[in-house]
């Protein structure tokens, strides 16, 4: 990486006296070219921005324009109201026969059917809290890397303004690409539920019938199975966000825990704005325009986050692969094909994994998946039910990342004390005076009551 960020030269930095004094020299262009540029350039910044972003770091009018264009140009037809009924029937039926698996009660109010474009309106909100924390990392970055050099006292003013542009570009920047995942996600996801995160408003419940048709091509299996099997599991979600209060902000907590730990390579933008000619906003806008390298950092912190992040996901796609099998066995003959091709999905890599590498720089790996569904079946079988749903109650009894390693443990608790399950609990809790008289052969006092030859007194 060059030691000269964006083509700015510090002062007593080398031996070489010809070096410009003026910052914005060293970018190809004089004072009289800056200014021109700082009116053409606010000029396109303001356009961009029309509308308002809500006040973040991230332009999340242009991320939805991004989206939407790109579901909207490979074909996002409305949905039908022969669609809609059939979306709404079957959330209705997945509840009905989730009721007998899971003490938690049903989540959805209103089952809505969507497009592609109506799942990137619905769920922009979350997104936005999900992706704001990293896009104000590589915001801070950039400006830090422009601003962060000695730049001098008379050239304060100067540089302020285009500071405060590129921090404006940044967030276009990440808008752009937060846009062309959410886009690439529409295209992929059957529900809301899809990446394990509460995308849809409190109560809401949906099925995208374009999704659910993907998703069974080349399975063998009717139509009506595969909606009503991904309605099962929409459901399912459904229950967990509804009824268990915390773990909405316990989720999108990890996820900001982990991308606090994000660095941004810069490397790439630098090399692109050095030598660039300032009188061109638009040759900047394009040199600015590349995609960000997300690096986490190796610190127990993040390693923490991510184990924490990793095994909620885990724990909550578990639960729901648990309860949803649980419910379509005996009642949908493809349901065992459905489920694997889930599985398939996620062990190939699905739109969660990818979403997330995009943008907050996290690959999720399927293999917790698998464990925590062990765990889950193992409560099941020991603690029924209710004992099962139990576990929500509070995050403080949710198992660990050491728990998925060893779901017997966690299931069984631990086997250190032999025979220790064995013991008559009420045995150990009775006082002296509850207790029979035991006496041995000698144990009977003497006369005037002192004690006998078994009781330790004199002995012959």
């Amino acid at each position: 990486m060059s030691n000269t960020p964006f083509g700015f030269n510090r002062p007593g930095d080398g031996d070489d006296d010809d070096r410009p004094q003026d910052p914005f020299k060293g970018m190809g262009g004089d004072m009289a070219q800056f200014a021109d540029m700082l009116h053409r350039f606010a000029d396109m910044i303001g356009a961009q921005g029309a509308g308002g972003g809500g006040g973040g770091p991230l332009n999340w009018d242009l991320a939805k324009n991004i989206a939407r264009h790109t579901v909207v140009e490979q074909g996002d037809p409305s949905v039908v109201d022969a669609e809609r009924r059939q979306v709404e029937e079957a959330l209705r039926l997945a509840d009905l026969w989730l009721d007998e698996k899971t003490t938690l009660p049903a989540g959805v109010r209103t089952p809505q059917a969507w497009s592609r474009s109506e799942w990137i309106e619905q769920t922009l909100p979350v997104w936005a809290k999900v992706c704001d924390p990293i896009a104000t990392r590589m915001v801070e970055s950039m400006g830090g890397a422009l601003g962060g050099g000695e730049i001098p006292a008379d050239m304060q003013a100067m540089a302020g303004p285009l500071i405060g542009m590129v921090k404006q570009m940044a967030g276009a920047m990440v808008g752009g690409q937060a846009g062309q995942a959410l886009g690439a996600l529409a295209r992929e996801v059957t529900g809301s539920a899809d990446v394990g995160l509460p995308l849809a408003p409190d109560g809401v419940g949906a099925l995208l019938p374009a999704g659910v048709e993907a998703f069974g091509e080349g399975l063998e299996v009717s139509a009506d199975e595969v909606r009503l099997y991904l309605a099962l599991r929409e459901a399912a979600h459904q229950r967990l966000f509804a009824h268990v209060p915390w773990l909405r902000a316990h989720l999108l907590g990890a996820v900001e825990e982990y991308a606090r730990g994000i660095t941004v390579d810069l490397s790439g933008i630098e090399q692109a704005v050095q030598g660039l000619d300032l009188s061109n906003p638009e040759a900047l806008q394009e040199a600015l325009g590349g995609e960000l390298q997300l690096q986490p950092e190796e610190t127990p912190r993040q390693k923490a986050a991510l184990a924490r992040l990793e095994t909620a996901l885990a724990l909550v796609e578990g639960w729901v692969d648990t309860v949803v099998n649980e419910a379509a066995q005996g009642r949908l003959p493809g349901s065992v094909k459905l489920a694997e091709a889930v599985r398939r999905r996620r062990a190939t890599g699905g739109p969660a994994e990818r979403t997330f590498a995009t943008l907050v720089g996290l690959e999720l790996r399927p293999r917790r998946l698998r464990e925590a569904g062990v765990l889950w079946r193992s409560l099941t079988e020991a603690r029924g039910t209710q004992g099962r749903d139990a576990i929500w109650d509070h995050p403080d009894l949710l198992p660990t990342a050491d728990d998925l390693d060893d779901p017997e443990g966690f299931v069984h608790g631990p086997d250190e004390i032999e025979g220790l399950s064995d013991l008559d609990w009420s045995d150990l809790t009775k006082s002296a005076d509850d207790k029979p008289d035991e006496k041995g052969p000698g144990d009977d006092p003497g006369p005037g009551g002192e004690p006998g030859p078994g009781d330790g007194g004199p002995r012959a």
